[in-house]
This record gives C-alpha cells, structure tokens and sequence, in this order.
C-alpha cells in the first residue's frame, strides 16, 4: 500500500511539470491548429537560458524563471511573425511540420556547438532535501515544481477566461473569419499566442532542468510528450493540459514501480493509442471546438 501511495503521489508531482512543458503545445494546436514540432526546443531553451543566468550572474533557477519566460516570449513571437507564418501563407499548414521540425534540428545543433552536446544540469543545493509524511516520502525540489507548475497553468487559465486578449485568443480560435470582421489583427494574436506558449515552455525548461539532466537532443523527449499530452487531455485548453499531464505522470510512475522501469513508454503509448481509437479528441474535449 505504502508503494501504490508513493507511486501516486510521485506521479501527481512529476505530472504537474508535465502539464506545464505542454500547456504550450496545446495552446499553439488549438489556436493555430498547427502542430509545433519545435516546442520540445523551447522548452530545453529554457532550461539553457536558466544555466546561463546561473553561470554569468549565480541565480537561481527560479529566480531566473521570469526573465527566462520573458525572453521566451520574445523568442517565440518573432519566431512565429517571421519564420512559421510567412511558411504556412505561401505554402499549406502541413508545411509548419517540416519548418518546425528543420528549426528544432537545426536549434539543437547550434545549441551543442555554444553549450556542447554533453548533459547539462540545473540542480540546486536543496535539490535532495526531503520529508516524509505519513510514509510517503516528498521531496522538496519535486514539491516546489508542483506548486510552481500548478500556479502557471492556473495563470494561464486565468489569462485565458478572464482578460481580454484571452477572450480574443479564443474568438479568433474559434471562427477566424468572424474575428477579422470584427477588426482583430488576427496575425497578431497569432504570434502573442505563440509568444505566451514559448514563455510557458521556457517557463517548463527551468522546472524541468531542476529536475532532470538535458542536452541539446532532449527536446524531441519532450516534443513527443507534450503530443501524448494533448491528446489525452484535450487541445487548447490550461485543465486539459493538467489532466493529460497528471495521466501520463501516473502511467509513468505506477508502470516503473510495479512492473519495471524499462516499461513506461510501452504503457504510456499503448494509452495513447486507446485514447486515439476510442476518444480523439482527449478526456476534456477540444476547448476551441465548438463551432469547427
């Protein structure tokens, strides 16, 4: 019973991160309907950008995680105003796929020629201190990620329900047209929905870098989850997202404790593929669905 609990809650902590590192891989789906197979990028971005800030001026990680974010969203916008729009507008939307994929490679390589292709870390001093409560033993890195995650996915969402351009993210998701009616610059929602994606990935990198070890080619780790993710939450929505993450951090944890480590892709893709054939459009639904 104490290894089911363990199992349970490790899967709730390191799925709350996962949520995170996807909330922007949903976001971008849902919105643009495109699938950014660079995000895994951007989040490993994130995670170079916080090594930087604690290598040149000693900060820790989360300290760095706003100024990371904010340069994510820099990042993130004119990658989209200038790289992924002007593809998809003289081609097809299938044309993102291999503009987002040929930048991740080509990322990835520059990354490994500034930083080298060696595996990186982030982990602070504190990153083995741990309690145990009730049998269950908690450790405070992981807590502090969970907490961290929780509060940007519901700022997320609170930007999203709540402040006006949420509301204009949403109306342009739904009908384009309508939207451009109205007067929205619906290109420009599209790049400041791109550029809060890349914060929120950026954002991820830090937690994740904190977590675990990363290089240069760690972001098609990350790309494939933040799939898995979307379509077992749902597209375009912060709870979606939550879900999705919560699931595979469960499928993830209780697959390595009862049966063995080397399993949990095996579960967590056979999941997925259940979850394709039986509902397509993930546990919560498409968030931006309702009139496509």
């Amino acid at each position: 019973m104490d290894r089911l609990a363990q199992a349970v809650v490790d899967g709730i902590l390191q799925g709350s991160v996962l949520s995170l590192a996807a909330v922007g891989f949903s976001l971008v789906f849902g919105v643009l309907g495109i699938v950014n197979l660079s995000h895994g990028l951007l989040v490993i971005v994130g995670a170079y950008l916080a090594l930087v800030a604690r290598q040149a001026f000693g900060l820790d990680p989360l300290i760095a995680m706003p100024f990371v974010a904010a340069i994510g969203f820099g990042l993130g916008y004119i990658y989209q105003r200038y790289v992924v729009s002007p593809a998809i507008n003289r081609s097809t939307i299938v044309s993102s796929l291999l503009v987002t994929y040929a930048m991740a490679l080509i990322a990835q390589n520059l990354i490994a020629l500034l930083f080298s292709p060696d595996v990186m870390s982030i982990r602070p001093n504190y990153a083995n201190l741990h309690t145990q409560i009730a049998g269950i033993t908690l450790n405070l890195l992981q807590v502090i990620a969970c907490v961290a995650g929780l509060l940007l996915i519901t700022a997320l969402s609170i930007l999203l329900y709540r402040l006006p351009i949420g509301r204009t993210i949403r109306a342009t998701a739904e009908e384009v047209l309508a939207a451009r009616v109205c007067g929205v610059d619906v290109e420009q929602v599209y790049a400041l929905t791109f550029g809060i994606a890349s914060a929120f990935a950026a954002a991820a990198g830090v937690l994740i870098g904190m977590l675990f070890p990363f290089s240069p080619s760690s972001h098609e780790h990350w790309t494939i989850y933040g799939f898995v993710v979307v379509v077992l939450g749902g597209v375009g929505s912060a709870s979606g997202a939550l879900v999705g993450g919560l699931l595979l951090g469960l499928i993830s944890t209780l697959t390595t404790q009862f049966i063995g480590p080397a399993y949990p892709n095996v579960f967590v893709f056979l999941t997925l593929v259940f979850m394709l054939l039986v509902r397509p459009n993930g546990l919560l639904g498409n968030a931006f669905g309702g009139s496509r």
